[in-house]
């Protein structure tokens, strides 16, 4: 007993990037069970991680750490008037951008499938190993062979716009605005072919990331987030670990300034061929304060949504992912809304 309070009072003192490590080993030896900020009563039951939290109060710790893109030295504090929330997605986590703090969490590190919000990664690699992004990149029949959604066809069975063709010409920005915009598989191939020589190589690439921001529920096998087939299991991530991937790409603007794009065209690099893009995330318009995100969905994967939002007054920042969901428009919104009318920054 001596040797655990000693564990638990040295805990505020650790670095933060130790914690996700300790909280680990900590629930090995203990039965220390608290609530995660923002948790219901009625999701006691579960079983994995977040539910024996291992921390006397996550809302004084940050669990994993962040890129301070701000830093209002302020941290969030629930109100005395707080209540639960209750919505319908397989998972779900809420973190404030600032201190790092868990403000929901739901089966937040349950491995599953997470369909496009693989994308947000792909374009974190993009960025990071390409200096000229308007460098040409030239279509494979490879990447058109790519199943799904593609540039032109919103869907895998309907097409309303030019698609692309083996042999076109254009730039990394614009296949970056189809693959954020239109989500378009083919997109993100082309991409991962031009970054990395083939897709494969790519898919080392991002799970090299992974490791390096220290993701342990996460083993991507496509640029696109399309499962493969016979091989599905393999292919996953977690609402937490996506909710980290999200606040690390918040350090380039250009990603986050083509996931608030509504809708554009982008041109082959000789201007011949047109390609309407139109956002699939309707909480641009629908969804006061929203800064941008990111859609998912495959049959396995569900409906899932990612999305980055500020208090009205555009001081405080969260993240919020919603997995397996298939009410994730309403139930986005309810849940952005119940962090700012339930919490406040002290």
């Amino acid at each position: 007993m001596f040797n655990i309070i000693i564990t638990i009072l040295a805990i505020p003192f650790l670095p933060v990037f130790m914690y996700g490590d300790l909280v680990e080993n900590i629930d090995q030896n203990t039965e220390i069970h608290v609530k995660v900020l923002g948790e219901s009563s009625e999701k006691k039951s579960e079983s994995d991680y977040s539910q024996s939290s291992k921390v006397k109060d996550l809302q004084n710790y940050s669990l994993f750490p962040l890129e301070k893109n701000i830093s209002s030295g302020l941290a969030p504090v629930r109100k005395a008037d707080y209540a639960d929330i209750k919505i319908w997605s397989g998972s779900s986590v809420v973190i404030d951008l600032d201190s790092g703090t868990i403000l929901e969490y739901y089966n937040g590190r349950k491995q599953t499938q997470i369909a496009s919000l693989t994308k947000i990664m792909t374009a974190v690699l993009v960025v990071e190993n390409v200096k000229n992004l308007n460098e040409t990149v030239t279509i494979t029949k490879e990447a058109l062979r790519v199943p799904g959604t593609s540039v032109g066809c919103p869907t895998s069975v309907f097409c309303n716009a030019n698609r692309m063709y083996a042999g076109e010409k254009l730039s990394v920005r614009s296949l970056l605005k189809a693959m954020l915009l239109n989500s378009a598989n083919d997109a993100a191939e082309s991409l991962a072919i031009h970054v990395a020589g083939t897709s494969q190589k790519f898919v080392e690439m991002m799970n090299k990331k992974a490791k390096s921001l220290g993701l342990k529920d996460t083993n991507f096998c496509t640029a696109s987030g399309l499962e493969i087939d016979g091989k599905e299991e393999t292919c996953y991530s977690s609402a937490y670990d996506i909710a980290r991937i999200a606040a690390y790409s918040l350090k380039y603007e250009l990603i986050w300034d083509i996931m608030r794009i509504e809708e554009t065209q982008i041109y082959s690099t000789d201007g011949t061929y047109m390609h309407q893009l139109k956002n699939t995330d309707i909480l641009l318009s629908e969804m006061p304060y929203c800064i941008g995100g990111k859609t998912g969905f495959t049959p396995m994967a569900g409906k899932s949504l990612l999305s980055v939002a500020t208090d009205p007054a555009e001081k405080h920042r969260i993240i919020a992912v919603i997995l397996n969901d298939e009410n994730r428009w309403e139930d986005m919104k309810k849940l952005v809304s119940w962090v700012f009318d339930n919490y406040e920054w002290k």
